[in-house]
């Protein structure tokens, strides 16, 4: 019994793709089954299906869908850089303080200029609300295991559409719909604390972001309350 008669199925599918892979030419052998078929956006000139116009509109939805994403990317890499310039320049204000409270007054008050945010905190835990070099404005005293309940185990929080929590930002609150939260640890024995940014802008941080940036001005800042309060690491 030949192979031809001993088909009694139709070819799939998969079996027909595969076939076409195998005789990529089949199309020019065979050309004029292209009259039968139904091509996705092909277009019949003189009764002759246009592949021609069929894969340019192809190379044109791929065109734009690069464009597409390679916009996307200039657009972050361009946030990023602007990102990386406004950290560089919050930490050569910090290094300009002349005092202690200068320097702080410069975390609170500066940074949240120059980060383009509207408020920025330093939260600090204690057991006692008038803990040592934490009763200056814009630092802020909570009781232990706040930290804990906003970051659970990790380094930082970064969230957006959000309704800023006093705890956190105090008077300053009610402006802040995107926050970034992260931890400071300046030393050993000492407590915990969080440099928190706010911003009305409620797209300003979210949790698809990564912490470097916010990350490396917290670690800064934490070794200026070290080398300013001579804590030992």
């Amino acid at each position: 019994m030949s192979a031809k008669s001993a088909r009694k199925t139709p070819m799939n599918d998969d079996e027909v793709l595969a076939y076409l892979k195998a005789h990529p030419d089949f199309f020019i052998r065979h050309g004029d089954i292209l009259d039968h078929l139904e091509i996705p956006g092909a277009v019949k000139t003189e009764g002759v299906a246009d592949f021609q116009k069929f894969m340019l509109d192809k190379l044109k939805k791929d065109r734009d869908r690069a464009l597409s994403v390679q916009k996307e990317l200039i657009n972050v890499t361009r946030s990023n850089l602007d990102i990386y310039d406004r950290v560089q320049a919050a930490v050569l204000s910090a290094l300009e303080a002349r005092s202690f409270e200068e320097f702080i007054e410069i975390v609170t008050h500066d940074f949240a200029v120059i980060m383009d945010v509207d408020v920025v905190s330093l939260v600090i835990e204690a057991n006692e609300p008038g803990i040592h070099n934490v009763h200056l404005k814009g630092v802020r005293v909570v009781s232990p295991g706040t930290l804990e309940k906003w970051l659970r185990d990790g380094d930082g929080l970064l969230q957006g559409h959000i309704r800023g929590a006093e705890e956190i930002f105090g008077p300053a609150a009610g402006l802040v719909h995107s926050q970034a939260l992260i931890k400071m640890q300046v030393g050993i024995g000492t407590p915990l604390g969080i440099i928190a940014f706010g911003s009305r802008n409620p797209d300003m941080f979210h949790h698809d972001q990564a912490i470097d940036h916010v990350g490396f001005l917290a670690e800064v800042v934490e070794r200026c309350i070290r080398l300013w309060l001579k804590i030992p690491v």
